[in-house]
């Protein structure tokens, strides 16, 4: 690879895409009606707002904790829907298909292996640390 760190860069765009596409969609739906739908409805918002924060801060700094926590945003979230799908979920059992289901499930597949990319990607460009010489340790006495 000829610029890994623009890769990187890249990966990190896509990912924050993804993230904010699933946050997007669940804010729509929101707004569509899912807000009176008690419990599901404040965690669409819950999801919208924190997949917003997500997005942003996947843009803004390079390091791997946003990256981690994209894919846990988009694994859980995917995961509650098919919960949903198979179980119900707290009273709402969703059906599959429909335009919403396709992107934000898109969004959440693409946040979670573009997250775990990034986080390995930036946990191994970090420099080892040393342990201390043992004329560098100070006692406290």
């Amino acid at each position: 690879m000829r610029n890994p760190s623009a890769a990187l860069d890249a990966l990190r765009i896509v990912t924050a895409a993804g993230v904010l596409l699933s946050a997007s969609v669940h804010q729509v739906l929101y707004a569509q009606g899912y807000s009176d739908i008690s419990v599901i409805g404040p965690l669409f918002l819950v999801n919208a707002v924190s997949g917003l924060v997500l997005g942003l801060s996947m843009l803004i700094w390079r390091h791997w904790l946003p990256a981690f926590l994209s894919a846990a945003f988009g694994a859980v979230t995917a995961a509650a829907y098919w919960v949903s799908v198979v179980y119900g979920l707290f009273g709402v059992k969703e059906v599959t298909g429909g335009w919403a289901v396709i992107l934000a499930e898109s969004g959440e597949y693409v946040a979670v292996v573009g997250g775990l990319v990034v986080a390995g990607m930036l946990l191994r460009r970090r420099p080892a640390r040393k342990a201390p010489r043992p004329e560098q340790v100070r006692v406290a006495r």
